[in-house]
């Protein structure tokens, strides 16, 4: 290999491929489930040394694992332990490439950090409404990589719907030049949704031209109480109804998980956690065109509705910006704070949302049976019917013992749910190498033969992130 690691080195300088030190953030995975073994970490500053990278690597036969912030939550952007794989990392290749004002879009490299993205559409006087939690990790290319999702797909969609163009190099070394900023364009297969979604294993994305958006005139954020999850879902229908497309947030938390927000972090102050009858939380958050006044009225009418209605049982609307982010913060908490508790079983499912109440009681007596004095930590977008319906030891637990021996059995039980309602069991985490053998569980043979198909007309060799998504190939 010291021909090949020479060839890299002459590429895109010594100083950019790495093969001694401390490569952990490179190696490791976002959660700690893997710790792999890199031949290489390369990092090119343009796509044509991505390309030129990519063509020794095919005619060395060395498979490439395409990284951007490496935040991925299902192994997919981390190299396995056989020490054979090089690392691409995009993080080099950050730059805004421009903004067209009139066009209302705007041209990023892959490596470029999604809150960076969002500064510079603000800077602008724009929007970029992507907005997740690891935003000041993650990067773009990423993001488009898995489709990534967040608070605001309610209104404007997962990154796909964000995405007008790519800039994509081949398994062969070749680009795509695909950075158009058309909102039509039926000239053949789309090559570009083909793309997303597709965890790096067919192709490395380089650049995105991306839909931006006027900024609202008002942002209000409102916490509500309410009762039950049918409660839940009936005060989305009335926002929706009330609101329309000025609803741009609906997240859902479980009254357990707020307990431990306010258990670990009690400088929080969670709103109604302790208070009787309240069995989650809502967070909503409005973006309205005309004023905050006018925003006001309305938010206060639809929670007034809500009242008369049995869906809410207490709400407080944000004064200010600070409150909002205050708001925000303690939702964006609720991982961390699951993380203190200890290890835990994580799950990224949706269902349609009319399903959902169903889902969550049937599951939720279906564990409480199985693994008795069970702890669920059930949070996420209701808005688009994406859960995180995650489980926690029995208080009092080995939770290292746990999810070793449960994880398994739990899987099923949550994924077999799942479908049965009707839903997926991955809504914006993506495949990665954590749940290929899930994929070939719940996916349909034909739908299987079609990506497996797709994979060996791009990538012959199979060079592209190998083993995540589909696994192994024949």
């Amino acid at each position: 290999m010291s021909d090949f690691l020479t060839t890299l080195r002459n590429l895109v300088g010594p100083a950019h491929v790495m093969t001694e030190g401390d490569l952990s953030a490179y190696e490791r995975d976002w959660r700690g489930r893997l710790h792999g073994k890199a031949l290489a970490v390369v990092r090119p500053a343009s796509t044509d040394e991505v390309a030129a990278v990519v063509r020794a690597c095919a005619a060395f036969g060395v498979p490439i694992v395409p990284q951007g912030g490496n935040t991925s939550l299902s192994v997919g952007s981390t190299p396995d332990t056989s020490g054979r794989e090089v690392v691409l990392s995009l993080t080099r290749m950050h730059a805004v490439r421009g903004i067209d004002q009139a066009n209302l879009t705007m041209t990023v490299e892959a490596g470029c950090v999604l809150q960076n993205v969002q500064a510079a559409a603000e800077s602008a006087g724009l929007l970029f409404p992507l907005s997740l939690a690891a935003e000041g990790s993650c990067t773009i290319g990423g993001n488009l990589g898995t489709n990534a999702g967040g608070t605001q797909v309610l209104r404007y969609g997962n990154t796909r719907e964000l995405c007008l163009g790519l800039e994509v190099v081949t398994p062969q070394g070749d680009i795509w030049h695909g950075l158009k900023g058309l909102r039509k364009d039926n000239t053949g297969y789309d090559l570009r949704n083909l793309m997303i979604g597709s965890e790096g294993t067919l192709g490395v994305i380089t650049a995105a031209t991306l839909k931006l958006f006027p900024r609202p005139a008002a942002r209000l954020t409102a916490w509500a109480a309410v009762p039950s999850m049918e409660q839940a879902v009936a005060l989305l229908s009335l926002a929706q109804r009330s609101l329309g497309a000025d609803l741009t947030g609906f997240e859902v938390m479980g009254r357990f998980a707020l307990s431990l927000v306010a258990k670990h972090m009690p400088q929080l102050r969670v709103p109604f956690v302790e208070q009787e009858g309240v069995q989650y939380a809502v967070l909503l958050e409005n973006s309205d065109s005309e004023s905050e006044d006018h925003a006001r009225a309305r938010f206060e009418a639809l929670l007034e509705a809500a009242f008369e209605a049995g869906c809410v049982l207490d709400a407080v609307v944000a004064e200010n910006l600070t409150q909002a982010q205050q708001l925000w913060h303690i939702r964006e908490s609720i991982p961390l704070a699951q993380a203190q508790e200890g290890l835990n079983i994580k799950h990224d499912i949706s269902v349609p949302i009319s399903r959902i109440p169903a889902f969550v009681a049937d599951t939720d007596v279906l564990l409480a049976r199985e693994i008795p004095g069970v702890r669920l930590v059930n949070f996420g977008h209701l808005g688009d019917g994406n859960l995180h319906y995650n489980v926690q030891a029995p208080e009092g637990g080995d939770a290292a013992a746990f999810l070793r021996e449960r994880e398994d059995d739990v899987n099923k039980l949550v994924y077999g749910a799942a479908a049965k309602f009707g839903g997926s069991f991955s809504a914006e985490h993506g495949v990665g190498a954590l749940k290929v053998d899930t994929l070939k569980e719940y996916q349909s043979p034909v739908a299987l033969a079609m990506m497996r198909s797709i994979k060996q007309a791009l990538d012959p060799h199979n060079l592209m992130n190998p083993g995540r998504v589909l696994g192994p190939l024949p």
